[in-house]
């Protein structure tokens, strides 16, 4: 076999950006003129496509029968299987149809990891410009190489990660990748080994897309070995976290089972034990199993998962409306306990969109309204709040300066379909200084009309300025510059002054860099601007035009706060919720952000990637809730902040964008991606998509959250309260050697009617209060916190009431130790089911609030509790006076007096239980 002509070296010491060109393409076993053929199809073998790698996906079925290894659905499959072998069948076929609905709720996931990955392959281009032998071809982006030599330019969007050998004016968008919405600067120079993927400047990323200039680079790795496949990677390693919601249902559901279990096995023992002496095993033994496996059966909640899936798919379809989609119904509740919401800060806590915010003319600042690209706003100056007429500016300096600003300059501002919103092509930075222009009636097609450019000097890293020559009239042209604003105010000899040009002194220009050193400070990337008149041949002008140049000022632009994000963040704070930008943007930016919208508090702290790569995990565990501000960070920094969060104890929501965001979000107990800017591998990496990419939303969002956790309690503290009285009533009647009160129809009736319409209405009741006014819950709180009180009285005024009616009716044989015959036994089950049932259905009016007695409930107010309880109450009355239904239920017709002792003492459900219980409100401590 011969051996290939260009062969990667043995070993690599050093990464490829502290690699010189040569030593790159040498290190490569490659060249200038790319690969040839031969030598591509044998390292395509070698290395294997230029794909993302999908591991193994996860079947229809394996996702399908998931669903059925909670402890509730495996208790309800056994109480289902016996309940049908004892002709239960309509509780049987109930039980059945929960579980299938469970089933299919638990199925919304769908394959959402693969979904990501499929995504990210979308965002990927699909063909490519590589030279093979010195010919440049075009071939597909997943054929591409390691050693291949990329041709890129403005527009291309680049196949894989590559060292950059050549650039002219080359700066690409890295936003999916770092975050970060301006575009970086790219170049050709060996950097510091140490140096993070967001500062690599020469390297060309997988993914990312050209904005401006050409280049060419050597591919270093493709597919999953890319920074872009190792964000791949890890979305498919992350594990699904559980939800605070799923964490409480399973200790809940736990604690359940073993009480339930243990209860009914003492029952049918004690049950056995009586019957046997009588010498009916068999008969003893049916009966003491259809009457422990009944009690199970009504004593498991069974309907608490089912109601909550309903209830958090009506909330699903409620935040849609408030423009927040929920693509995993848990998350529903999920957001109602957020404790930090880890938010990125392009495109999310900002408007991703460049705005000049400070200007400094004529010795003075002025400060920009307006954020964004909708070229609105006024200008004023700093110290003395002056409006500013820019067309009587001092002298005319202002004006001079956003001409400058607009003509050296190759962005362009367009409508877009909607009249009311505008687009940049083009550079932001660029745009954002045609939009201040604009703002100050200074169009740029106009002013290029006027003054027609007639030469350019493009930026270059090295001179750091931008030059363009503009015709004022016939031989007479001017040069309009701009650039950093120590290399502007280093190059000028004059400075405008109230319309004067006058020296520049040395004091002065100690004074213009401290001025760019504190808008540097606060946040801003500043420009510096100057011109140079009286240009007599523009064609004979060489470098010597960007020198002695007559400075005019600076203008400040950032990247600005949402204008909704500042109250939302005060809400937050009002709800105990706290905010945390991370963010890959420089941490004098992030800094400034941070503190305008609020987030940055006295005594918080702001952390760089660099500084987090130094902290050990439990020193870094141990101050991780004090950061609010995380700057130049990775995506493996972005899962050690969740991770440190969350061992903290909190409930953590991660929003996002980028496609650097997509493994923290899933990492989460809530991911947020925006459905605007966002792209599809956040989007589908996430729990929640915001349609509107508005931070206001999640507020509103977490809010809503609450309140749908709130009706959660209010249907799980009635279905529990009502659910374990039977099976201690009929424990006590057993323990005391008396018949029992209720029969298994009866009890499987009270499981079905009276806990299901009443139950699901109580999770459509209407919030009481302003939700985001007290602190969230703590995430280790159960699902009862607060409701034993409650639990523990209503269960005994109704083993109270229950016992009440059987004794007045059976009295006269109880008290004498006579036998109860079967006619009067059979009266007084009927009265005891009455009774519990009327019970059932008064006590479900002070399950409705935490705070306040039923009598603070207006009931109109929840009209589908006012229905349901009526068709309850109206189906449970009729049964003894059916025939039909009397045999099957062992029921009996009563006489008004029996209703009237059925329904006083069922009545007690209203008055039972004190206020003090509600005001104790346990489940709101922090």
């Amino acid at each position: 076999m011969n051996r290939s002509r260009f062969a990667p070296t043995a070993s690599q010491p050093e990464p490829f950006h502290a690699l010189t060109v040569c030593g790159t393409l040498e290190s490569l076993g490659t060249g200038v003129t790319g690969l040839d053929e031969e030598e591509a199809k044998a390292r395509l073998l070698k290395y294997g496509y230029n794909q993302l790698v999908e591991k193994k996906r996860t079947t229809v079925l394996n996702i399908f029968f998931r669903q059925f290894k909670d402890v509730f659905v495996l208790m309800l499959i056994g109480a289902s299987l016996i309940s049908m072998a004892f002709g239960e069948v309509v509780d049987a076929l109930t039980v059945g149809a929960i579980l299938l609905l469970m089933a299919v709720v638990g199925f919304v996931q769908d394959f959402r990891g693969e979904k990501a990955l499929e995504a990210m392959k979308k965002m990927t281009a699909s063909t490519a410009r590589v030279l093979r032998g010195g010919q440049e071809k075009i071939i597909p982006s997943t054929e591409v190489t390691v050693g291949d030599v990329l041709v890129i330019e403005e527009g291309d969007r680049v196949a894989a990660d590559s060292r950059l050998i050549e650039t002219a004016e080359l700066r690409t968008s890295e936003a999916v990748l770092t975050g970060e919405s301006t575009p970086v600067e790219k170049q050709t120079k060996t950097l510091e080994r140490e140096v993070p993927v967001s500062e690599r400047s020469n390297i060309v990323f997988y993914g990312t897309h050209v904005v401006r200039g050409r280049g060419k680079a050597v591919v270093t790795a493709t597919g999953m070995r890319t920074e872009f496949g190792k964000i791949a990677e890890l979305i498919q390693e992350t594990e699904e976290a559980e939800t605070p919601l799923q964490r409480k249902m399973n200790r809940f559901s736990k604690s359940i089972a073993k009480f339930v279990v243990g209860i009914s096995v003492v029952i049918f023992v004690l049950y056995l034990l009586r019957l046997s002496p009588d010498g009916r095993i068999e008969l003893a033994f049916s009966e003491a199993l259809a009457t422990s496996v009944s009690l199970a059966i009504s004593a498991v909640p069974e309907g608490i998962p089912a109601i909550t899936a309903v209830t958090l798919a009506l909330g699903a379809k409620a935040l849609m409306k408030r423009q927040a989609i929920i693509r995993r119904l848990s998350s529903t509740e999920t957001l109602g306990s957020v404790t930090v919401i880890c938010s990125d800060k392009t495109g999310t806590l900002t408007k991703g969109e460049m705005t000049v915010r400070t200007i400094y003319v004529d010795n003075r600042l002025a400060e920009v309204s307006g954020t964004g690209y909708q070229p609105e706003g006024k200008f004023t100056w700093k110290s003395s709040e002056e409006l500013i007429d820019s067309a009587e500016d001092s002298q005319g300096s202002l004006e001079l300066l956003l001409r400058i600003g607009a003509l050296c300059n190759n962005a362009k501002l367009r409508h877009q379909t909607n009249p009311e919103s505008w687009q940049v092509l083009g550079d932001p930075t660029e745009g954002a200084l045609v939009i201040a222009a604009k703002k100050a009636g200074l169009d740029k097609e106009s002013l290029e009309h006027q003054m027609p450019r007639v030469k350019e000097i493009p930026f270059s890293s090295d001179r750091k300025m931008m030059t363009t020559i503009h015709q004022l009239e016939e031989q007479h042209f001017v040069a309009y510059v701009k650039g950093a604003p120590e290399v502007i105010v280093e190059n000028s000899s004059n400075v405008l002054s109230r319309g004067n040009e006058m020296p520049l002194t040395g004091e002065q220009r100690a004074m213009l860099l401290s001025i760019t050193e504190e808008l540097a400070g606060n946040g801003l990337r500043v420009l510096g601007m100057a011109y140079k008149r009286h240009l007599a041949d523009y064609a004979a002008i060489d470098s010597d035009v960007e020198k002695d140049l007559t400075f005019v000022g600076f203008q400040g632009m950032i990247d600005p706060p949402r204008p909704e994000v500042i109250e939302a963040n005060r809400r937050c704070e009002t709800a105990g919720i706290k905010t945390v930008m991370i963010t890959g943007d420089h941490k004098l930016t992030a800094t400034a952000i941070a503190k305008e919208i609020g987030i940055l508090k006295s005594g918080s702290l702001v952390l760089t990637g660099i500084e987090l790569d130094k902290l050990g995990d439990q020193e870094f565990n141990h101050i991780a809730s004090n950061v609010s501000v995380y700057a130049r960070v990775s995506p493996e920094h972005k899962q050690r902040i969740v991770k440190a969060l969350k061992e903290n104890g909190h409930i953590v929501a991660m929003t996002g964008d980028g496609v650097n965001d997509a493994p923290a979000m899933k990492n989460a107990d809530i991911g947020i991606a925006m459905g605007i800017t966002g792209t599809d591998v956040t989007k589908e990496a996430s729990h929640m998509v915001l349609a509107d990419d508005n931070f206001a939303t999640i507020v509103r969002a977490v809010e809503f959250g609450r309140l749908i956790f709130d009706n959660i309690r209010k249907y799980t503290r009635f279905l529990i309260a009502c659910n374990f009285d039977e099976l201690l009533l009929l424990t006590t009647f057993v323990l005391v050697g008396l018949p029992l009160p209720l029969l298994p129809p009866m009890i499987l009736w009270l499981n079905l009617a009276t806990d299901g319409g009443p139950a699901v209405a109580l999770s459509m009741d209407p919030p009481e209060d302003d939700a985001m006014s007290r602190p969230p819950r703590n995430p280790k709180e159960g699902i009862l916190q607060g409701m034993i009180p409650f639990i523990v009285a209503s269960t005994v005024f109704q083993i109270c009431g229950s016992v009440f009616v059987f004794f007045v009716e059976t009295w006269p044989y109880v008290s004498t130790g006579v036998l109860i015959p079967e006619s009067i036994l059979t009266k007084a089950r009927t009265a005891v089911f009455l009774q519990s049932v009327f019970y059932e259905l008064t006590v479900v009016w002070n399950c409705r609030s935490e705070k306040h007695g039923f009598w603070k409930m207006s009931p109109l107010k929840n009209k589908y509790l006012l229905f349901s309880v009526a068709m309850a109450f109206t189906a449970t009355i009729l049964l003894p006076y059916i025939p039909a239904l009397q045999s099957a239920f062992h029921l009996a017709p009563l006489a008004l007096s029996d209703l009237l002792l059925a329904g006083l003492a069922g009545g007690l459900g209203l008055f039972a239980l004190p206020e003090v219980f509600f005001r104790k409100r346990l489940w709101h401590r922090a």
